[in-house]
């Protein structure tokens, strides 16, 4: 029960911390600053792993928001984001949602940082993962191997994340 305990203030202390660091960046820098969807997207992260899908979705929303605005609509960061939104469809089931927003961060990854990049292959294991989960395999099957075939070239055929 001790360990518990300890674990409970532990995330207490998480929530409190980001919240006040959410309050204060919004305060000093404005709310449209990078550092706010930073601080906001690290409180969603937190929601979305203890399964808090309704708290973590609008905050989810506003990070995107921000660095859209701030950021431009190509950026890595918007790419991350929309990633991070399509996932929590993803575990809601929430497939034609999902669907886009995976297709539109695999665009902005492989025009900005070029059609090898870890990114983009993370990005199409994603989307081949989202079709996966629909039965959909066939759709899956080449966005896996292309996914794949990144990784060997980038990181090479031993290494762990391959």
């Amino acid at each position: 029960m001790k360990y518990f305990q300890k674990f409970i203030y532990l995330l207490i202390s998480i929530v409190l911390i980001l919240l006040v660091s959410s309050f204060s960046t919004k305060k000093v820098l404005g709310q449209d600053h990078p550092d706010e969807a930073n601080s906001l997207d690290s409180l969603a992260r937190l929601y979305y792993d203890q399964g808090k899908y309704a708290e973590a979705e609008p905050l989810f929303k506003r990070v995107l928001e921000i660095r859209e605005k701030v950021l431009g609509s190509d950026h890595p960061d918007v790419a991350a984001s929309l990633n991070n939104l399509a996932g929590l469809y993803c575990d809601q089931g929430k497939y034609a949602e999902a669907e886009p927003l995976y297709k539109r961060a695999l665009e902005i990854s492989e025009k900005v940082l070029g059609a090898d990049h870890p990114d983009v292959a993370a990005s199409l294991n994603n989307l081949a993962l989202l079709y996966n989960d629909q039965g959909k395999y066939a759709e899956a099957e080449p966005l896996y191997k292309r996914a794949l075939e990144i990784s060997e070239k980038v990181l090479g055929a031993d290494h762990p994340d391959v």
